[in-house]
Formats: C-alpha cells, structure tokens, sequence
C-alpha cells in the first residue's frame, strides 16, 4: 500500500480527488484484506502450535524430573533416622537420582542439590533445575527452563518403653575382672579358693574362715565375715556393682537420646533372683530412675542351701520362670508408639543376665541353660528383647562349677542370642565395660525401632 500510494501524483487539488478516490477504491476491496489476514493468522496459528508442542514437551520433562526428585527424596528419607545418618541419606538421595537422570528425556544438563534438616523433624530434600531446547519457538526462547523440589520426611522416631530386668542372683557376685577374681580366690583358702563375693546374713554358720583383713591399719572387716563383705574391704568390684552403675548410666543415655530423637521414652527396672523385685515402676522422669537404679542389690542369703533361717531351697536362687511370668505380666501389650489417638509406645524389654537357670522343678534343684520359651511369648506379642550377656566365666578353683555350670557353659551365649531380637543380642565378658555394653544396647535398640511414615 505504501508503495502505492507514493506512485501517485501529488501536484494539485484535483490529483489529491483522485487519491482519495483510489484509497476509497482500495477500502472496498476484500480481495487484498482476506489475503493478509490469513498470512496472518497462518503465522499466528503456526506459532501457537508451536508453543503448544514446546509447552507440552516442558511439562512432560518436568513431570519425569519431579519423579525423580521425588523418588530421591525418599530413598535419603528412608535412611534419615537422625543426624549421625545425615552421610548415608545424601549419599542414598545423590545415587539414586543419578541412576533416575539416565532416563530423563534429552536436556541441557541437570543441576540438583540435597539438603538436610538439622534437627528433628528429619526431612530430606531435593532440588533440580534443568532446561530442554526449544523447537518451535526458538526465536521467541531457545530453551524451556525447569525447577522441581521434593522433601520427604525421615522414619518417625516412635516413643518407646523400656523395661529393664536384671540379673540380681548370687552368681552377680562374681568378681567383675580376673584381678578381683584372683584376689577374692587368694583370700578364700579355708573354702578352697571361692571367688564368689556370696552374701550371707549368717556366715558363721557355714564356717567360711574368713580372716580378718587390715588395712593401713585399720581393720576393715573382722574374722568370720561373708564373702561380701570380704569383698567390700579387699576394694574388689563384684559384678552387681557394674551393673547398678551401668543402669544409673544408662538414664543419662535415656535422657540425651530422647532429646536428640524427638521421642518419648519411659523405663521401668526390676531385678530377680529368687523373687522379682520392682526397683522402679514405669517413669518418664529419668532422674527418678537413676536415683532409684542406686537400690540394686544382690541377693541376701541366710547361708549356704538356706534363703532363710526357716527355708531351705538348696541355692536355688535364679528362677527365670518366675521372673519371665512377671514381668510378661506387666508390660501391656504395646503399641507402634506414633502420637496419634489412641495410640501407645512400642516395648522393649532389656535384659541383662549370666545365663544359668538355677531354680526349683518339681521339687528338685534345675541347674541348666535357660528356656528361651517365654522370650518367644513376649516376642510373639511384639515386644522386642534386647540381652546382655555378662558371660559366665569358668571358674575351674570351684568344685561347685566344674560339676554343674562347666559342662554346658560353652552354650549360654548362644541359647541367649536365641532369647534377642535379630540385631539386639550383646556380650561383655570379666573385666568388660557394662556401662558401655548396655549403651550399646539401648541405641542399637533406638535405631532399629521407627516407624515409616
């Protein structure tokens, strides 16, 4: 038009008539307008299209990278229980997303990062960010970007209740290391070396010979006193010490672990020997419990054979059917220690023992390998059993041990580990460290109790 119009003459008034005439003409022309509106709408409509495919390719693309950010996401999830698993989650998180990126449709390189919460609750998440070539719209964009973010929660760290039942029989008076032992069997010649530190109320009457023992020139316990006390005057450290020590620790650990796992733990303590004896109810207050873990005590015998002046039981003072009855008894049947209504903790029973079953069956004394039957009860209501064994060490100077205990002491461990849950069963042999078998114990226990989201 333009070109048109400025081959026309423009000299005078009447040449400016026959422009207007012309432009007059051209108005009414369609024939020239159709032409252009639909090279118009042609381009229009070709560009569209093209957009659409491109928008369709981006959303597509995006859709496969959200899945494998998502997926990501989980898999770190997954190992995320806590902040001294942060190495395994990335690590979990990073490779699986590099085997998914293989599948992603052809792009301009993928950028993604993984980050994880600091605190609980543990949350891992990944971000990826990425472009694909534009086809048809080049020259309104050459490239489509596109971000995606996922995060996905670690395991929830379940409250839990922890029952404790622990060993308080005679054969807890063991000396806790092969010095004490030494030195307990050096000043028990009169029995023929003993390296029990047994407690009596009346000595005397077994005519033990103990002799008095002076130190520094004080005498610490006079002639004719129990083994205990022997003991207690030689500085020797019996095995019921390190256990009253490693439980009060073990509130401590309780105390911390609840903190950093965002849970809820309660414990419970009881002993047995002949008897179950309740040390301390279920609390959450773990300082109670410590304080009350300070009261383990060993069994007090009236003399050898004898529980009491009046009751004679032949020492069987280990009754693991009575203890096992009890304590089934008293822990309820447990939950899966979420927070929602109506829910309640998960149980963990942790008990800590020798391993000899020395109690009365049918009348008669049983000194044997304890029945792993009423672990199987408890596990079958699903409460988990985490077991220490304090091994039972050969004592050949006892003539009591080479007869009863030495044929089946290679089997205790073994007949225990059958007791635990997979992944729950500990040993610390003469001169170990409880506390820290016992440590051990409850995070082992921690750790492999969650629940999945």
């Amino acid at each position: 038009m333009i070109n048109f119009i400025k081959c026309l003459p423009v000299r005078s008034a009447k040449g400016l008539d026959a422009l207007r005439g012309h432009l007059g003409r051209l108005a009414r022309d369609t024939r020239a307008n159709i032409m252009v509106f639909m090279a118009v709408s042609l381009l229009a409509l070709g560009t569209a299209t093209g957009v659409g495919i491109d928008f369709a390719r981006g959303l597509n693309f995006k859709s496969d990278l959200q899945g494998a950010v998502d997926a990501a996401a989980i898999a770190g999830a997954s190992d995320y229980l806590n902040a001294g698993y942060s190495s395994q989650a990335t690590t979990a998180a990073t490779n699986y997303f590099n085997n998914a990126e293989n599948n992603l449709p052809t792009n301009n390189g993928v950028t993604f990062t993984v980050t994880l919460s600091s605190s609980a609750p543990w949350t891992v998440t990944v971000s990826a960010t990425s472009s694909i070539k534009s086809t048809f719209n080049g020259f309104f964009e050459n490239t489509i970007p596109v971000t995606v973010s996922a995060t996905a929660h670690g395991p929830t760290n379940p409250n839990i209740d922890f029952y404790l039942l622990l060993d308080s029989s005679p054969s807890m008076a063991i000396a806790a290391t092969q010095a004490g032992i030494n030195t307990m069997v050096a000043n028990t010649s009169p029995q023929g070396g003993c390296a029990f530190g047994c407690h009596e109320s009346d000595p005397a009457a077994d005519n033990l010979g103990n002799q008095a023992v002076i130190n520094n020139g004080v005498t610490c316990t006079p002639a004719g006193e129990d083994n205990y006390t022997l003991a207690r005057c030689l500085g020797v450290t019996l095995r019921i010490d390190n256990l009253t020590t490693a439980t009060q620790a073990l509130m401590t650990t309780a105390q911390t672990t609840m903190a950093s796992e965002s849970a809820v733990y309660r414990v419970a303590i009881y002993t047995f020997d002949v008897a179950f004896n309740t040390i301390q109810t279920l609390t959450g207050n773990m300082s109670t419990a410590q304080s009350s873990a300070g009261n383990i005590t060993m069994l007090e015998v009236y003399k050898n054979n004898w529980l009491t002046s009046s009751t004679s039981n032949s020492d069987a003072d280990t009754d693991y059917d009575n203890a096992m009855t009890n304590i089934n008894t008293t822990m309820p049947n447990p939950g899966n220690g979420t927070t929602a209504q109506g829910d309640t903790p998960q149980e963990v029973l942790m008990f800590v023992t020798d391993g000899v079953e020395d109690e009365k069956v049918n009348g008669s004394r049983q000194q044997s390998l304890m029945s792993t039957s009423w672990c199987n009860t408890i596990k079958n209501r699903g409460i988990r059993i985490a077991v220490l064994y304090t091994t039972y060490y050969p004592l050949p100077t006892n003539s009591w041990y080479n007869t009863y205990i030495s044929p089946f002491q290679p089997n205790i461990g073994t007949q225990l580990q059958s007791c635990a849950s997979p992944g729950l069963f500990f040993q610390v042999d003469t001169g170990g460290d409880v506390t820290a078998a016992m440590t051990a114990l409850f995070k082992s226990a921690v750790k492999t109790a969650y629940v999945s989201n």
